[in-house]
Order: C-alpha cells, then structure tokens, then sequence
C-alpha cells in the first residue's frame, strides 16, 4: 500500500501496518474556576492539528541509489504549505498535510525502515461536489460530520445593483444594495472603449512627445496581444508606440489592461510596456507602466503615475512586496481618476482567474494639479538601447467614464458576463477574481453547510447562474 501526495506518488515506497491514525484531532477544553464554587465552566474547545506518522519501507538498488532517493523525496515532500495526501486504503478521503521534522533514510540501508511525520489539517475532506441552482432554491444534503465551507460562484446574466445568497437559519452573503421602489439603479462605470488587441484598425502611430522616450519600429498583433516586431534603434528608450481616440473626452475616468511581461526566464533582458493617456492636444494625463531597468538581474517593477515626465506624482513605483514579486506579470493593472481622487491598482492573475500579489493606491490632488481630460489612449512596447528587450504584450484594454451618483441612484456592481464568487472557505468576496469586501453588506456573514438538509435560496435567479462547490469536512 502507498499514498498520493501533492498529486504524485512513488513506487518505491511502501506504507507498513502499525502507522498510528487518530480517530480524531487532538481537543483540549478550555476551562474558567470560579472561586468558591464547586467544578468549572466550560470556556470552550480548541482543536489542534492532527499528527499522522506514516512508517514506510523503501525499496532501493543500494546506497548510491538511496542518496537519488533522498533528493526525490525531499523534492516531493517538503513544500511550506500544506498539499493534499491520500492513502490507498481511504481513497475517499483527503488530509491536507504538511511534512514535520526529518526521515533518516540512512537508517534505512540497515533496517530497510522509516517514518514520515506528517501534521494534518484537523479534518479529513470528501471529493469535491457541486450543485447547481436551477431556480430561486437549491436543496442540499450535506454528509459530513463536520461543518463544511461553500463556495458560490454566480454568473450574472443582467445588470445587478447587489448579490445575495441565504441558508434555512437566515444566515446570508450579500455584497452591493437592493433597490427601493424610488430607487433607479445607474451605470457608474460607463465603457467608452474596448479592445482585445486582436487588430490595428482605428490604431495610429503616435508622435515624439508622447511618450517617454522616442518612438521607433514597428507595432503588431500576434491575434491576441499588441507587441512590438520592431523596436528600431536608438541610444535609450526607444520602441513602437501606437494611439487610439476615445469616442469622447473624460473628466472622470478608468483605465484598465491585461498586460504580460515576462522577463524572468532571461536575467539580462531590460524593457518596458507603457499604456499612457492623453488629452485632446496629446499630453499626457497619466501613465501605467510594467518594466525591469536591470540587466543583471530580473526584477519587475509597477508604475502608475499621474501627469507628464516633469511633472508628477506616482502612485504606484515599485517591484511589489519583495524584488522578483512581479516578475513574469501576467495580470490586470488599473489607474483612475474621480473628481481630485487618482486611484492605481497592480495584480497578478492565477489560472484560475484570481488575483494575487496584489497593490492599491490612492491619492488625493489637493492642488488639481493634474485635471487634463482624457481623450486618447498609447501603447508602447519599449527597448533600452541595444539591450535585449523583454516579450510580452497588452492583452486587453477597456476605458471607462464614470458617472456620478444622484439622489435616489444606486449602483450597478455587475454587467453580464462577470463572475462573482462568494469564497466562505477563504473569506473572499471576488468579482472577475478581484477582491470586492468593500461591497459587503453589514449585516452578512460567512455561513456553513451543515449535516443533513441545507436549504439554499439566491436573489434572484433571474439574474445569475449559480453553482456551489463545497467538499464535505469529517471530524
């Protein structure tokens, strides 16, 4: 008998009997003494993580290949989260594991033996179910025998001012505001231009002083991005750089691209990809830019400055958390604008559309400095010198005007075609992957799915299709 961890498993192992398995994790009561009284209450219960220790018997075609063997399983085992391992003889059920302490497998050349420590997560996990909300209401049987976390994920199939999902106990998750009767629900965030970057048409060169740095070469869309196929030649920044006009002028504005750059296979590789707007008479009003300026090294680094070369203020200008954070971007960078209020936002995106790695800034013109309206749009994929310059590409662009709310307005959150989710495993209320707990109703709360009937009701169905994703959780 062996076991599958993180996904894979090996052949050379083999799981001995007499492993100790836990019936349950381990508990400890928590209790408060009450002077003068007899006994004690009961405070509560902590549960603690499980421990699994696993004997194993290795099997190997002597110490020079056990030494092979070592590497392997240090490759395969350590990791610092925890993955998911199963065993053959409960193939229905799945700790979540993380390798503690050491296995000394010299030991092994003698007696052929050894133990793996494992901690687990407190619960074991059933194989993921789904159900989908075929009406206003769902009813589901939980198994379980401990409470699990949902999973909502919601696409919406017409504008929505809110979201809401509630269980039999009158627990809900809501983000966003019903409508009253008075109400009229508006489109704050208004799109004036969007592109796939799929084709040139509309698209111009643009001019020196555009941008920063000279423009030369050539632009192209490979079908899915605008890339460069030609940088030119130049001594610095130089590359081609293409403009669009937007079908109005913007006061109040967003600014939002899918960007690849991915500089972190070559160390020596400098570039950039810049996305600059600009007004009618092509200033700039602002800039969000991904590059690496190092040669020796790959580091990423953001940019998301309002105004002009000269003159300006950057709410974004740096590598993220840690050097090498951003590096290979492949993910959604945003700027805005909202009265005197600039607003910058940087993200990765993971393959399952989640954003990660994420900065948020905002900053506030006192001096209105920077209130040039936006009428034009530039991409630019930029080379430094003779320097090897980075691939990648714009992917997306969308720009957005945004309307003020007036008396008796509220919001749409949603258009057709987004994906909200209501995560009640991780805490996370997402629309198209970004976090949005700035929508949360006061009131709502992470609820559970319990043993037995779980009676579940969506507001409304008309609006979205709705699937919950869970996995049952047993003590």
């Amino acid at each position: 008998m062996g076991f599958t961890f993180n996904g894979e498993r090996r052949d050379y192992i083999t799981v001995l009997q007499g492993r100790r398995r836990p019936a349950w994790a381990p508990r400890t009561l928590n209790w408060l003494n009450v002077p003068g009284m007899t006994g004690a209450y009961l405070e509560g219960v902590e549960t603690s993580p499980r421990p699994y220790d696993v004997p194993i018997r290795i099997k190997a075609n002597g110490n020079e290949d056990l030494q092979k063997i070592k590497e392997d399983l240090a490759e395969w085992l350590l990791h610092d989260e925890m993955k998911e391992l199963i065993f053959d003889d409960e193939p229905d059920r799945t700790y979540l594991a993380i390798v503690d302490g050491t296995l000394d497998l010299d030991e092994l050349v003698r007696v052929g033996k050894g133990v793996i420590s494992f901690i687990c997560d407190p619960y074991k996990y059933g194989p993921e179910k789904e159900a989908i909300f075929t009406s206003d209401a769902v009813s589901l049987d939980y198994e379980g025998t401990a409470p699990g976390d949902p999973i909502f994920e919601l696409e919406v199939l017409q504008p929505v001012t809110f979201a809401m999902i509630q269980n039999q106990n009158d627990e809900y998750m809501m983000i966003g505001k019903p409508t009253d009767v008075i109400d009229t629900p508006y489109e704050k965030y208004e799109r004036v231009f969007y592109s796939v970057c799929n084709n040139l048409t509309g698209w111009t060169n643009a001019t020196n002083g555009e941008i920063d740095g000279n423009i030369a070469g050539t632009m192209e869309t490979n079908g899915t991005r605008f890339q460069a196929s030609d940088f030119g030649i130049g001594s610095s920044w130089h590359g081609p750089a293409i403009k669009t006009s937007l079908s109005e002028p913007l006061t109040d504005f967003r600014l939002t691209a899918y960007v690849g750059f991915f500089n972190k296979s070559v160390a020596k590789q400098v570039g950039r990809i810049e996305i600059y707007l600009l007004d009618v008479n092509g200033n700039q009003v602002g800039k969000i830019a991904m590059k690496d300026i190092q040669s020796s090294r790959s580091v990423a680094w953001g940019e998301a400055r309002a105004g002009d070369n000269q003159d300006n203020h950057y709410l974004i200008n740096e590598y993220g958390d840690k050097p090498g954070n951003w590096n290979d971007f492949s993910g959604h960078v945003r700027i805005e604008r909202e009265g005197n209020v600039w607003r910058a936002y940087f993200a990765k995106v993971d393959s399952s559309g989640r954003h990660h790695t994420r900065r948020f800034a905002e900053w506030v013109d006192t001096e209105n400095k920077f209130n040039r309206t936006v009428a034009q749009i530039v991409v630019h994929h930029g080379q430094y010198g003779s320097h090897e310059p980075v691939s990648g590409g714009v992917y997306s662009l969308n720009v957005y005007k945004i309307n003020q709310e007036q008396e008796n307005e509220v919001p749409y959150i949603a258009q057709p075609g987004d994906i909200i989710t209501f995560d009640h495993k991780e805490k996370l209320l997402l629309i198209n992957g970004e976090p949005r707990k700035d929508l949360k109703d006061f009131g709502a709360r992470y609820f559970k799915l319990y043993k037995g009937e779980n009676n579940l009701i969506v507001h409304t169905s008309d609006s979205f299709n709705v699937t919950c994703k869970y996995r049952e959780r047993f003590k």
